[in-house]
């Protein structure tokens, strides 16, 4: 199968988590089904410039960035640490983690959230 761009489902959340601005989640796969209820979120994000995730703790699931493009700060457990363009970051099940785009670019990443 093959989803075309225009076939994905955009939203566009506010304040995520508490945080500042919004994010637009673009998804990739529609859902667990389309992974095989491993996951529940396979999708390309963007975060405009001093727009944030804010913390938050995954239960029975982590979840992973790859930062396409920008830059910002992660914030790890508490430990913040600045983030660019071929990074991935890794939450376990348990953990918590935020995202800020500390640039002035779109910050994109691919979030993929499994079950533990």
């Amino acid at each position: 199968m093959i989803r075309k761009s225009d076939q994905r489902t955009i939203e566009h959340k506010p304040a995520p988590f508490n945080g500042t601005g919004d994010i637009t989640v673009r998804h990739l796969l529609s859902g667990p089904e389309e992974m095989y209820e491993k996951g529940r979120v396979f999708a390309h994000s963007t975060l405009q410039p001093g727009c944030a995730i804010g913390y938050h703790v995954h239960e029975n699931e982590s979840e992973t960035y790859y930062i396409y493009s920008g830059q910002g700060e992660f914030n790890d457990n508490g430990s913040v640490v600045p983030v660019t363009a071929g990074d991935v970051t890794f939450t376990g099940a348990g953990e918590g983690h935020g995202l800020k785009n500390t640039g002035n670019e779109p910050l994109e990443f691919i979030a993929l959230i499994l079950y533990k």
